[in-house]
């Protein structure tokens, strides 16, 4: 694993760096850069220390040097690389800088986890460290779960429904069957253009009915019960509604995972232990 630690100045990256030498961790620095610090590997270059980490790639090492998007994004290509960005309230990086603050750096989109610094002692930095347990490997790479409910996430992007965006990953044996998200069927006028009266809260003056596909209905109308197959999994970023459940149920899907809860989760949840369908809330790592 190769940890390159950013953020903003005397937030406390040097201070992360030391605790990870102290987990085993190797310092590694640009020769340009500051290499005053005792245990560490010093490089001419950037494809210098690339070449050193991906040859050693099963050891650890931790640098504070990838000061810029550009180095950042040389190095990102490289399965075992993680970034992690560290902050503190201004306040107390003012105190810590004794009157000489910086500017804040801008956090790159490819960090991996953010951390807030606004602790009054390294040992309860420390310790909130030990919680995070930031050299997980599964940081590296998403197990099975969270990368389909990444999926049903970005999925639920495309949804254009007045109500809430929801999207629905259909999964056998860890391959993509189906897609949905929610919205008018397909022809009709689009859900933020009108389309559905319920949702653009003008049923109660015309007693319309919602006219908009679950994320879930596309998704198990897009596959059909034949490909559905045997020990499907729905990957839901919302608990299904009791509409949908019967419909997950009725088609064979025998795994549903969720993020969000619902209204009528405990109801749902009822129905699915009936019909013998495993149902569970996934709990996502923590987000940069």
């Amino acid at each position: 694993m190769f940890i390159a630690i950013v953020g903003s100045r005397f937030s406390g990256k040097s201070t992360v760096e030391d605790y990870l030498i102290a987990k085993g961790f190797t310092s590694v620095r640009l020769r340009n850069k500051d290499d005053s610090h005792l245990q560490t590997i010093s490089f001419d270059s950037p494809a210098l220390l690339l070449g050193h980490v991906t040859q050693h790639w099963r050891s650890s090492f931790v640098t504070t040097d990838l000061d810029s998007d550009r180095l950042v994004n040389y190095f990102i290509r490289r399965p075992f690389f993680m970034l992690i960005s560290i902050d503190a309230p201004i306040l107390q990086r003012y105190h810590r800088s004794n009157g000489r603050l910086s500017l804040l750096r801008r956090a790159s989109p490819q960090v991996k986890l953010k951390i807030v610094n606004s602790f009054d002692s390294i040992a309860d930095l420390h310790r909130h460290l030990d919680s995070l347990d930031i050299t997980d490997t599964n940081r590296l790479r998403p197990q099975w779960d969270t990368y389909f409910m990444t999926l049903a996430d970005l999925a639920s992007q495309r949804s254009n429904c007045m109500k809430r965006r929801v999207g629905a990953i259909l999964v056998r044996e860890n391959r993509i069957v189906a897609t949905g998200y929610n919205g008018t069927p397909r022809g009709v006028k689009n859900c933020n253009e009108g389309g559905c009266g319920h949702c653009n809260q003008t049923s109660l003056t015309n007693g319309t009915e919602c006219l908009c596909l679950h994320a879930e209905e596309n998704a198990l109308l897009e596959a059909g019960r034949d490909r559905v197959g045997a020990n499907a999994t729905m990957y839901c970023n919302t608990c299904p509604c009791l509409k949908c459940t019967i419909k997950i149920i009725q088609s064979g899907v025998k795994r549903v995972v969720y993020n969000l809860s619902y209204k009528v989760d405990e109801a749902s949840a009822q129905l699915f232990q009936e019909a013998g369908v495993e149902i569970f809330r996934h709990v996502p790592p923590p987000e940069p």
